[in-house]
């Protein structure tokens, strides 16, 4: 099974220099601390609006499986070369096969997708996806493990989950040698305002400032 239509272009977009903006966000961190001893090949930070949009998406329907695509930007930091990506756009996916324990990404989907970002977004960079799993908990299933590897190929690539029961989600993210576990989930770094407070308010995430 291969897939139809790819969801990046065939020249492979460079990550640009940047300022890893750790001074200016919140990182949250499993509670259980599973992950703390990890290092994930790249660092994720999300918007507010964002994390309040795939939040948003996640309730849309309780009874079945629903997501989306992430759009951003890929960065490496210019002094330590820390890769990291920043989640600030967030897109439903149209034109899905879903159930109460699976979801499809059509192929009517991926062309509505690429052809979505290119007329509006075509600055930006497909950093991921997400999808829920209502009442499953945190993981990613043989499917879901197949379709990123196969859609999202690209080490800074992430797929999250969100679980709306429990109120609880994680970022799946490859390890330096492009593996990727898929029980093993991680946090992300929130991007806050000096005067706003956290809108993050899942149960399984703990914060401090970031280092």
């Amino acid at each position: 099974m291969t897939p139809l239509i790819h969801l990046y272009p065939e020249e492979k977009p460079e990550a640009h220099h940047s300022t890893i903006p750790v001074k200016h966000a919140l990182a949250w961190q499993t509670e259980n601390g599973h992950s703390r001893d990890i290092k994930p090949a790249v660092s994720v930070f999300v918007t507010q609006k964002a994390y309040l949009s795939f939040c948003a998406h996640a309730i849309t329907d309780l009874s079945n499986e629903v997501g989306g695509w992430l759009l951003g930007k890929q960065r490496k930091d210019g002094k330590s070369g820390e890769m990291f990506i920043v989640i600030d756009t967030v897109l439903p996916a149209l034109h899905t096969q879903q159930g109460s324990a699976y979801l499809t990404f059509t192929q009517d989907s991926q062309v509505a997708l690429y052809n979505h970002i290119q007329a509006h977004y075509p600055e930006k960079d497909l950093v991921g996806w997400f999808h829920t799993h209502p009442r499953m908990g945190i993981f990613l299933s043989a499917y879901d493990t197949w379709l990123h590897n196969h859609f999202f190929p690209e080490i800074w690539q992430v797929a999250l989950v969100i679980e709306p029961f429990s109120n609880t989600g994680g970022f799946f993210i490859r390890q330096p040698d492009n593996e990727l576990d898929p029980r093993l989930y991680f946090g992300f770094n929130e991007l806050i305002n000096e005067n706003n407070s956290s809108v993050v308010d899942w149960r399984n995430l703990i914060t401090h400032a970031a280092d």
